[in-house]
């Protein structure tokens, strides 16, 4: 049983699972490999001169993983509820979790079997996003989203910060109090 599993490994997904694992708490991260930011050239993401998308992805991945996040390369093709949380169904194997963070690009794919809420999307080009509250929650008490899929702006920068944010509010429901993570220079 996993404490947090999330969906995509892109600047959202890495992201949110950097926080996660870092705060101790048992992550799996579920990837199908096909990111929209592999396509990207980026020159406009905060303390990065310039990068390309694939690198940026495997940069986030090796972070994640450094606190202990489990990267896992499979297609989820079914969520449901559980008496202790979610059953995550994939092409590789079923994994349980206490909650999941779905930072599923421009995907809406999983709404329907997971009984989630959608809305038109916000972005040119996006359909659909999870309907979510200003913390990342869905309508499913558990099942939270970040990044596009909940309405942000598709630049990296901003998605990796919703990752990170909605992480910081799982991370809070968990603990019973507000979670603060700063690092400080060692002298």
């Amino acid at each position: 049983m996993f404490d947090v599993l999330i969906v995509g490994a892109g600047p959202t997904g890495a992201s949110a699972a950097l926080f996660t694992a870092k705060a101790g708490k048992k992550t799996v991260v579920i990837d199908n490999d096909k990111s929209v930011t592999k396509r990207a050239w980026i020159e406009n993401h905060y303390g990065v001169a310039e990068i390309t998308g694939p690198d940026l992805v495997e940069i986030g991945k090796k972070q994640a993983s450094k606190f202990g996040a489990e990267i896992v390369q499979a297609t989820v093709s079914n969520i449901s509820k559980t008496e202790a949380g979610f059953k995550v169904e994939t092409d590789q194997g079923e994994y349980e979790a206490k909650h999941v963070i779905l930072a599923t690009g421009m995907s809406v794919d999983l709404a329907e079997s997971a009984g989630l809420t959608t809305k038109p999307g916000t972005e040119p080009r996006i359909k659909a996003i999870f309907d979510v509250d200003a913390s990342g929650k869905t309508n499913i008490d558990g099942i939270w989203a970040a990044g596009t899929v909940a309405g942000v702006s598709m630049h990296t920068i901003i998605t990796a910060g919703d990752g990170a944010k909605v992480a910081i509010n799982v991370i809070s429901e968990i603990n019973g109090e507000r979670y603060v993570d700063h690092d400080v220079l060692k002298a």
